[in-house]
């Protein structure tokens, strides 16, 4: 099966067309290779997903026929992620919602890198 279907068919993304353009931009590894979308997945195979800051592995159980129920996810795919990487990845997360809620969402626009100036001067 090929990676991008993979992905799909084991939830991993939520069409198909995001997991190829996760494969296009480099966000795929097969192997510990950055892979193209068209590359096969076999049994016992390592996928490497970037989730920013860090990269999520599974190990590949089995492959499904089509997509598959949430339910039945363990049965194709092992997470097999570092866990000091899902902490930092859980603290981030957790520091980006606070500052959302704070009302600073992403890069300060032009406006507000001026207030921020004035500020400090």
């Amino acid at each position: 099966m090929r990676v991008d279907k993979f992905i799909w068919c084991v939830r991993l993304s939520k069409t198909r067309s995001e997991a190829n353009k996760m494969c296009e931009k480099g966000m795929v590894r097969l192997n510990d290779d950055i892979t193209k979308s068209s590359k096969l997945v076999t049994n016992n195979s390592i996928i490497s997903i970037k989730h920013n800051p860090i990269w999520r592995v599974y190990k590949v159980i089995d492959i499904p026929k089509s997509r598959i129920g949430a339910k039945l996810l363990s049965l194709h795919l092992h997470e097999i992620t570092a866990k000091e990487d899902l902490e930092t990845l859980k603290t981030i997360e957790a520091e980006n919602r606070k500052n959302y809620l704070q009302g600073l969402k992403g890069r300060p626009t032009k406006k507000n890198r001026r207030d921020i100036d004035e500020y400090r001067d």
